[in-house]
């Protein structure tokens, strides 16, 4: 019996991170934020969305003009069916049971990430430990569940904007045009991918204002994303940021 939990282990690590088991789990994450979007889009908050989600559809929407929006979907829903498809294919079924376990996990990191961020950024600007609070967004002047449609949104679409793209971008780029090793790739991706995405927080007209110990705090948030990204894969990771988000959102 003993033998057979060990064995489970790294079963379990593994095979939460493979696409048919990661992409399947953030999919509902992507049809709530969506559903919610499209439930709000009737009332005088249409307009509202989440950054990242209206970044990535303009670019397609510049490209493709009217049929841009329905060409990103298309795209988006095919690429993540494709990986899912040939993950099943090469190494087995879904397991359901898997999702549950990987719940808890995204819950347990959302929970711990203000505290570890906040902790790291005091240390990092006062030379001392102190436990805190995340930095607040500013979206306090909206209602809940517009809130709470941008937080589902800032799981899916910022986790692929910086995560998935960026992050990944960045380090093929070190690699492949500087030659340099995949740990030094890694590491240089990971810290400026982190610096864009704090400081994607204060563009647009619901960008916070600029301190330097909210971009501090979110430059380690993106740290702490990239490393969780490497390590548990893009579902749990975009849960556990979209879950975050909801905690503050409900906090305040």
């Amino acid at each position: 019996m003993p033998s057979a939990a060990v064995a489970a282990a790294p079963s379990y690590w593994r095979a939460t991170r493979a696409p048919r088991h990661s992409l399947l789990f953030a999919l509902p994450l992507l049809v709530l934020y969506e559903l919610l979007a499209f439930l709000l889009s009737r009332s005088q908050l249409s307009e509202v969305r989440n950054g990242a989600d209206v970044l990535l559809k303009s670019v397609f929407v510049a490209l493709g003009g009217r049929y841009g929006l329905t060409a990103f979907s298309v795209v988006l829903l095919c690429t993540g069916a494709a990986l899912v498809w040939r993950d099943r294919r090469r190494n087995g079924p879904v397991r359901p049971r898997l999702f549950l376990g990987m719940l808890g996990e995204s819950l347990l990191y959302a929970a711990l990430l203000g505290g570890v961020a906040s902790t790291l950024t005091t240390l990092l600007l006062h030379g001392r430990l102190a436990i805190g609070g995340g930095a607040a967004p500013a979206l306090a002047g909206l209602g809940l569940p517009t809130q709470l449609m941008i937080s589902l949104g800032a799981g899916i679409y910022e986790e692929l904007l910086f995560r998935v793209l960026l992050v990944s971008g960045l380090a093929a780029l070190g690699r492949l045009v500087f030659h340099w090793r995949p740990v030094t790739a890694g590491c240089f991706a990971a810290v400026l991918g982190a610096l864009v995405f704090s400081l994607f927080h204060y563009v647009g007209p619901l960008g916070d204002e600029f301190t330097l110990g909210s971009f501090t705090f979110r430059a380690i948030a993106g740290l702490l994303f990239s490393g969780l990204y490497l390590l548990r894969g893009f579902g749990i990771t975009a849960w556990s940021h979209a879950l975050y988000d909801v905690f503050l959102s409900l906090a305040g």
